[in-house]
């Protein structure tokens, strides 16, 4: 559960960095609202993990929606693809000194 402390209440930081732990963030607020949060850093590496996923899952979606109504590419369309861009950057590779 969050606590809450007014933004005064930093001039006893230490006392108030002690009540911030991993899913309990310490909100502080400034005439009864809410400024700024404090968090532990493995709540950061979280949302951040869940930041990356909703981007993955937000590509998936986007790539169903464009096979539903543009239609989906063949096996063998794909496979041709990977491998014309694969030897493109071996060329590309074989170019560089």
């Amino acid at each position: 559960m969050p606590t809450i402390e007014p933004i005064s209440e930093l001039r006893n930081y230490p006392q108030i960095l002690e009540k911030v732990n991993a899913g309990s963030p310490v909100y502080l607020t400034k005439n009864g609202r809410g400024l700024y949060s404090l968090h532990a850093i493995e709540d950061d590496e979280e949302f951040e993990k869940a930041r990356a996923m909703i981007r993955l899952l937000s590509e998936i979606n986007a790539g169903l929606r464009s096979g539903e109504e543009e239609g989906w590419l063949s096996e063998e369309d794909v496979r041709a693809h990977f491998q014309r861009r694969r030897q493109t950057m071996e060329a590309q590779e074989g170019d560089s000194p």
